[in-house]
């Protein structure tokens, strides 16, 4: 149905990285991705994380969309697209570029 690998960070004390989500088509928009990452938070904080990252590749308005939504900001990269919206280019690797968010973490996000 749903699925969300993250872990926290081995090389950056207090941050915790999403790297991979995803969600049945069947399912979505009924909250159930939203479910999986407000869990991760909480655990994320309990482990002592304060900041969450992920990354979404550009052109990709429905993920720019949902981690805006759930409170995540743009990092600035070194490049725009689409009415400013920060790219980092080359991020994993040569022609891939991504955006890249980052989010806060705090009494609010445990369970």
């Amino acid at each position: 149905m749903a699925f969300l690998v993250g872990f926290l960070s081995q090389s950056q004390s207090g941050v915790a990285y999403i790297h991979f989500v995803g969600v049945d088509p069947s399912v979505r928009r009924q909250g159930v991705g939203k479910a999986l990452y407000r869990r991760f938070f909480a655990e994320a904080f309990r482990r002592g994380a304060r900041r969450v990252k992920c990354i979404t590749s550009p052109g990709n308005t429905t993920s720019l969309g949902f981690h805006l939504g759930l409170g995540f900001e743009l990092e600035p990269g070194d490049t725009t697209i689409d009415s400013g919206v920060w790219v980092h280019r080359d991020y994993d690797g040569p022609g891939l570029d991504r955006i890249v968010f980052t989010r806060q973490l705090g009494e609010g996000d445990q369970v």
